[in-house]
């Protein structure tokens, strides 16, 4: 037996995108379904990190999508760039007149779920995305599973992909899943979350002769850090010791507050950009369209970006019949993207060492460094970059 459910805009996927989306579309009254494979409580238990910019903060806000992200964020005003035993802050607002928010992302997913379960959004959990038919025609449908074993077939005037990196609806809009632009970088982060009171105020990015290293913070009480390792290392194979050490020493002139490590992991470093971002009748958000290194904070900030171009076209063709703002989506949206990946890779190149590097690498890079600290053009150009460009009118 096939349930049948007809909608205006089929959204496969409830992560920042697509319940951000469907929250920006109902305020427009125009009705969506979401569904996501994973549960509810899996979606809003899984740590990830959560640096929002600026514009990102004023989107969850301004829209009612958020109110917890200004009186639970932190308000970031700054990073430190860390090289050669010495701290160079870069002071965002003097600089650009922006700051960051440090927010999880787990927590707005909570408060997005909850504001679309409260406004009676068609939310589906447990209901797997298994084709898309029909992208080019004027009624594209996704066929799915409910967590019941059930069909489920979906039929609207429109289908948006924010699946994520392994997306389905990715193959109805490029041909193949795997369809675009891929680079894998050759080292990984070896990730830490550990019950102590933050070690700064604000976050440390450290180039140190052994590799790279993240201080950064999830409350009063947890502490998030990484340092640079091999993509395959194995995550359990360190103590707690050698942990703490591994990360004092890439942050030289810095003393850590230890604490207990309760949760540990390795993130492989993987940049992509699908060919094509839309088809017809359908198009691609968020991490199922591109997916940047984590050194530039830009993964969730990119998919709020890419929501509020198709939030806008969207309400041209679904309620005026204009189509050329959908017509332009991919073509505008790939602007930001490209520029996010290069500032994404730049920051990636400049604060880690390669496996292969020379001595003329190090030189070369820790000259990198110091000709963007002591230059009111470099530390200008970083903080416009991380703290968000302008969101396209």
């Amino acid at each position: 037996m096939t349930t049948i459910v007809r909608t205006r805009v089929a959204i496969v996927g409830a992560g920042p995108a697509g319940l951000l989306l469907s929250h920006l579309l109902a305020d427009a009254g125009i009705d969506s379904v979401v569904i996501d494979q994973r549960g509810r409580a899996e979606i809003e238990s899984t740590i990830r990190a959560g640096i929002l910019e600026q514009g990102t903060v004023d989107v969850l806000s301004g829209s009612g999508a958020s109110t917890r992200v200004l009186t639970d964020g932190s308000r970031h005003d700054g990073i430190e760039l860390r090289f050669d035993g010495h701290g160079h802050r870069i002071d965002f607002p003097g600089l650009v007149g922006r700051s960051v928010w440090l927010y999880p992302q787990h927590e707005a997913l909570k408060d997005l779920i909850a504001v679309r379960a409260a406004a009676g959004q068609d939310l589906r959990f447990g209901t797997t995305a298994v084709g898309v038919e029909g992208v080019d025609g004027d009624r594209p449908t996704v066929f799915a599973t409910t967590a019941e074993g059930e069909d489920l077939r979906i039929e609207a005037e429109f289908v948006v992909g924010a699946d994520g990196s392994r997306s389905v609806v990715r193959s109805a809009v490029s041909g193949a899943s795997a369809d675009g632009y891929f680079r894998e970088y050759p080292f990984a982060w070896f990730g830490i979350l550990c019950e102590a009171p933050p070690s700064a105020h604000e976050l440390i990015y450290s180039n140190a002769p052994d590799g790279f290293a993240l201080i950064s913070q999830r409350s009063a009480t947890v502490q998030r850090m990484y340092f640079q390792c091999e993509p395959d290392a194995d995550p359990t194979a360190l103590s707690e010791a050698q942990i703490w050490d591994t990360l004092q020493a890439r942050v030289p002139g810095t003393t850590l507050t230890e604490g207990p490590i309760f949760q540990r992991d390795v993130l492989r470093f993987r940049s992509f950009v699908a060919r094509e971002l839309r088809r017809g009748r359908a198009v691609l958000v968020g991490d199922a369209a591109h997916t940047v290194p984590p050194t530039g904070a830009k993964g969730m900030n990119l998919a709020v970006a890419d929501v509020v171009l198709l939030d806008r076209a969207l309400r041209a063709l679904l309620l005026d019949g204009d189509e050329r703002l959908i017509d332009g989506f991919a073509e505008t949206a790939s602007h930001r993207i490209w520029k996010a990946q290069h500032f994404s890779w730049w920051m990636t190149s400049m604060l880690h060492v390669a496996p292969v590097a020379s001595d003329f690498d190090r030189r070369r890079q820790l000259g990198e460094l110091r000709s963007v600290v002591e230059s009111d053009a470099g530390r200008t150009f970083l903080a416009e970059a991380y703290t968000g460009w302008p969101l396209a009118d």
